[in-house]
């Protein structure tokens, strides 16, 4: 089958024919209609998740999927054959993953059903960030009338923060550069706009001199940030930090480590369904593209789809 490999520590993404994988006890055999980039493929491609968890070489990019069960390994049975899922490839060996025609993925772990209403290539989409933006809005309790500044708005987990927030009745407060970038912001909810270019701790503070109540920490520095929020108000981070970094202020910080549960997908994917979540999908690749998206990530508003079939 064809896949995106990274064939070594720090070996750029490339399309190879692998052999097909064959699902093991308690996986699934799915065939991969969809799938999107992530921050993390970047992390692995570039060699930073050495040491972090095993690889297996070549290793094939891409946690999100999205596609048809084609088989059940022994003792599988809360699938069946046919069924369309999505998910998070949810496993500790880095080896096989979404940017290829077949994966097998746990069927316990990281695996729904995809809901009418929504297409494989929003499913594709949704695991891997939704999840994280889930996890951190849902660690910053916010209440309805609070002010929450998101930092990193424009990305893919940033993009779902901005909907999430909104949806608890908040005002949202995004950082974006000014023109396409703020317009895609304020199109998903966001009250008002900052350029994080620019300094964002004074246009914060022209907007709300008192300070913020909460900060979703996507990108950008969490010291700056951790300044501009109230006594006792909440700071939720995708990268890597926690309170212990931010001793001596009076606020709650959470490191958000989202898990890829059953739930939480059902949650994500119901509200898409709706039409009350969008997948905010602004560039579409092949399969074989998936190299040149690589070097175009970090331009990329909110996602990044990758569709196989």
């Amino acid at each position: 089958m064809r896949a995106v490999v990274t064939e070594a520590y720090g070996s750029p993404p490339v399309l190879r024919d692998v052999p097909e994988p064959k699902p093991g006890p308690g996986e699934l055999l799915v065939r991969v209609r969809a799938s999107s980039l992530n921050a993390f493929d970047l992390s692995v491609a570039g060699g930073m998740a050495k040491g972090m968890m095993e690889h297996r070489f070549p290793v094939i990019l891409g946690r999100d999927f999205a596609g048809t069960v084609e088989a059940l390994g022994e003792g599988a049975k809360l699938f069946a054959a046919g069924d369309a899922v999505f998910g998070v490839v949810a496993k500790t060996v880095l080896a096989e993953g979404g940017f290829a025609e077949l994966v097998t993925v746990p069927e316990a772990t990281g695996v729904a059903l995809i809901p009418r209403g929504m297409d494989a290539v929003q499913a594709g989409a949704l695991g891997v960030a939704g999840l994280a933006a889930l996890a951190s809005v849902s660690a910053i309790e916010p209440r309805a009338g609070q002010v929450v500044l998101i930092s990193g708005a424009t990305g893919g987990v940033g993009s779902f923060g901005v909907q999430l927030a909104t949806r608890r009745g908040t005002q949202v407060i995004a950082t974006a550069r000014p023109g396409e970038a703020e317009d895609f912001v304020r199109d998903l909810g966001a009250s008002d706009v900052v350029d994080y270019v620019t300094g964002v701790g004074l246009q914060v503070r022209a907007l709300r001199p008192g300070g913020v109540d909460a900060v979703l920490h996507f990108a950008g520095d969490a010291t700056v940030l951790a300044d501009l929020i109230v006594p006792g108000g909440r700071l939720a981070t995708t990268l890597g930090l926690g309170h212990d970094q931010f001793a001596g202020r009076d606020l709650t910080a959470v490191a958000v480590m989202a898990e890829p549960a059953e739930p939480a997908l059902n949650g994500l994917a119901a509200v898409v369904a709706q039409r009350l979540l969008r997948v905010p999908i602004t560039r579409t690749y092949a399969l074989d593209e998936v190299p040149r998206a690589f070097a175009e990530f970090a331009g990329t508003l909110g996602k990044a789809a990758v569709v196989i079939v």
